[in-house]
């Protein structure tokens, strides 16, 4: 059963001061007991005494963790990123799939609570992003929980459903202008302008190409992020 807290989005997981000794680097999949065949990236820069960026990453529909963490794979190590890949517990996330939050929210808190036990996350720099399903889900988590998640990274996002909204994370979107799966028209340039009306700070990119993230896009959103 689903806490109330986490049936309306709301995750508890926070940064702690401390970190586990001698934790592992590397890619590692995530303990059974947290996020369904999950993932966890560690460059090996990181250093328990220097708090690091720590990125949440949501796949899209019908893909897996390992999609998911590919998203920033390749900037991690430059920026010293901690990567974090849960898999949903169905084909897409609980809010799509069944309209509700539920068992992913549950899943995505236990493994944020077995990073941020096990190593030494910045507070002042913790995204939640995705692609495709995974950032309308990136969207709406991250405004639930604009206490925790500072940053919010969407690629090709198709719409946002916060249940409430929680603190100001600062928020990067992206589209493709030939994006047949996602149209951008009714996706992204209402999205924006949503979020900017209601106040929050959003760095917004298009760009020539279909249902895709560029490497370009990847690298300014982690530029962006990280700074």
């Amino acid at each position: 059963m689903v806490g109330d807290a986490q049936g309306e989005g709301r995750l508890q997981a926070r940064p702690a001061a401390e970190a586990a000794k001698g934790a592992p680097v590397g890619l590692r999949p995530l303990p059974p007991t947290t996020a369904r065949d999950g993932y966890l990236y560690v460059p090996a820069s990181y250093r328990a005494e220097r708090p690091a960026p720590l990125a949440l990453l949501l796949h899209g529909a019908g893909e897996s963790a390992l999609d998911g963490l590919a998203l920033l794979r390749a900037q991690a190590d430059a920026a010293g990123l901690i990567l974090l890949a849960p898999a949903s517990h169905d084909y897409t996330w609980d809010l799509i799939s069944g309209r509700h939050y539920g068992p992913d929210v549950a899943g995505i808190d236990r493994a944020l609570e077995h990073v941020f036990y096990t190593y030494r996350v910045d507070p002042g720099r913790v995204a939640v992003g995705g692609y495709s399903d995974g950032a309308s889900y990136a969207l709406s988590l991250g405004i639930a929980n604009g206490d925790l998640f500072t940053h919010v990274l969407a690629f090709s996002p198709g719409f946002l459903a916060p249940p409430g909204r929680e603190g100001s994370p600062r928020i990067f979107v992206s589209h493709g202008t030939r994006d047949g799966w996602l149209p951008i028209d009714r996706c992204s340039r209402r999205v924006v302008p949503a979020l900017e009306g209601a106040g929050y700070e959003v760095r917004y990119r298009e760009f020539e190409g279909g249902h895709v993230v560029p490497s370009e896009i990847s690298d300014e959103a982690v530029g962006w992020f990280t700074a």
